[in-house]
């Protein structure tokens, strides 16, 4: 049983223990991204080698000090887990960053694994064209984990979550209404994984067929299904200047930011059943058109070409932030209308940010109906999505979500502005931080510069927005909250 001890006891035991496991899979990563640096015959290799077997001890140890591996989670231990994992990860993901002297500050190395862990992709390093391969692999291998997420993938391999990984899953995968795809949680956490590691593949493949070289080709892709947006070059794919490339990176970036639920769904039973048939789906895609009918209203074409324009929205709504045109030279109102993109995002169940197609669906259509109740007080309404009723505390959940999520993007801004940054840039990268989107707006942290010259205190902040918008708010707060640790 999922519930066989009492809500309230909280076995610090059992988080340890997953935490070591966590930092045992990290290690091995750091292994692997060892081997790239062999191949390239670059001078990390060494770091990469001594980083990964200190990482695996610890999480031997870890594992060790923790006693038997648990049985049980209960939410409380899921939620601490989840949250845990993205900050000691982060963390755990700086060392490569600092070994191999590529960050001099554990800030500057701490930012940066954390922009990958939560495919924020804002950045604090320059000249990535000079940077070896093994740190730009490494990067993209952040954000590729971090764009399913380092729980599913735990729940994935460690079948004894089966019983009680739930309440991580839950915790993990962003939006408000959250359901297994089969039976066992841990076959759930495999089937995501399947169709993220296939349509990466795919989409290195189709990379590397039209033109880039293999190492750009699998790094851009699994930036790409991960909306992360990390790239090789200073110029992100603005590098390349080549239409073909684009829409290529377009139809994926679309395809990460619909719900991994539909694509699992098209392989079991046909796409007209799963995308077409799907109220968010239908949303989702109108949505991004009815936004490139009104960019071009507004004579965005003027300034770029319709591939950069269209590669351009659909980057910033699904929140991957790859750029190939500086938008910060775009009219007043397509800014206005990216950063509405930015802040709505793409669809839950998705590895986009953002507040999600589908909440944004449920508030209208809810908006609506009060409308209706007004005018007939005596009416017996529903909100229904594919046809099925939503439950009355979900609508509840959401209006709060949406509060939260509004207040702590401004709450944000208010204590970046305090680090001494000026008021557009502390909103900007509030807004792209928190919806994970990377690249914002002005000259501090647009499309053309990066996060490097920001205080060290609002890089921390900034950490704090990224997890937080990954988490989707709620995990966070709640294990920030007293009533959480009290009995």
């Amino acid at each position: 049983m999922e519930n066989a001890h009492p809500a309230y006891y909280m076995n610090i035991k059992t988080v340890t223990w997953i935490m070591g496991n966590l930092c045992t899979l990290f290690g091995i990563a750091m292994l692997t991204t060892g081997l790239v640096s062999l191949f390239y015959h670059t001078a990390h290799f060494p770091h990469f080698l001594i980083s990964g077997f200190s990482v695996i001890t610890i999480g031997l140890l870890l594992k060790y000090a923790s006693g038997p591996y648990p049985t049980t989670i209960n939410r409380r231990e899921g939620c601490l887990i989840v949250a845990l994992s993205w900050f000691f990860l982060s963390a755990i993901g700086a060392i490569p960053f600092m070994v191999t002297g590529t960050c001099h500050s554990f800030i500057n190395a701490f930012f940066e694994a954390a922009s990958g862990l939560t495919t924020t992709g804002a950045t604090i390093l320059e000249h990535l064209d000079q940077q070896p391969p093994s740190i730009l692999f490494w990067r993209s291998m952040l954000q590729w984990f971090g764009g399913m997420g380092i729980i599913v993938f735990a729940i994935a391999i460690m079948p004894f979550l089966g019983i009680g990984g739930m309440q991580m899953f839950k915790a993990e995968v962003p939006g408000p209404i959250k359901d297994k795809l089969t039976a066992r949680i841990s076959q759930t956490g495999k089937a995501l994984w399947l169709i993220y590691f296939l349509l990466t593949a795919a989409c290195a493949v189709a990379y590397w067929a039209d033109g880039m070289n293999l190492f750009d080709a699998v790094n851009h892709a699994m930036c790409t299904l991960s909306t992360g947006g990390f790239s090789t070059h200073d110029a992100s794919f603005g590098f390349y200047n080549k239409p073909s490339l684009n829409w290529i990176a377009t139809l994926f970036m679309f395809l990460g930011g619909i719900n991994f639920s539909l694509h699992y769904a098209a392989l079991r039973g046909g796409m007209h059943r799963s995308y077409i048939c799907d109220g968010e789906f239908r949303a989702y895609a109108c949505w991004l058109l009815v936004l490139i009918a009104v960019l071009w209203l507004v004579g965005v074409t003027s300034h770029v070409r319709w591939d950069q324009m269209i590669f351009t929205l659909v980057s910033i709504a699904t929140s991957t932030g790859f750029v190939n045109a500086d938008y910060s030279f775009w009219p007043p109102a397509a800014l206005l209308l990216l950063a509405v993109a930015m802040f709505v995002g793409a669809s839950a169940g998705s590895t986009a940010g953002g507040l999600k197609i589908i909440r944004m669906i449920l508030l209208s259509r809810q908006g609506i109906m009060e409308l209706k109740r007004f005018l007939h007080p005596a009416a017996i309404l529903h909100v229904k999505v594919n046809r099925r009723t939503v439950p009355s505390h979900i609508i509840q959940s959401l209006w709060a979500f949406a509060v939260l999520y509004i207040s702590v993007i401004f709450a944000l801004a208010m204590m970046v502005s305090m680090t001494g940054v000026d008021i557009l840039t502390s909103i900007s990268a509030s807004l792209t931080c928190i919806s994970n989107t990377g690249p914002g707006f002005g000259p501090l942290v647009g499309p053309a510069s990066n996060y490097l010259t920001l205080p060290d205190t609002t890089k921390v902040l900034l950490v704090i927005g990224m997890i937080a918008g990954r988490l989707e708010i709620f995990t966070l707060l709640l294990i920030l909250s007293p009533f959480f640790w009290r009995k």
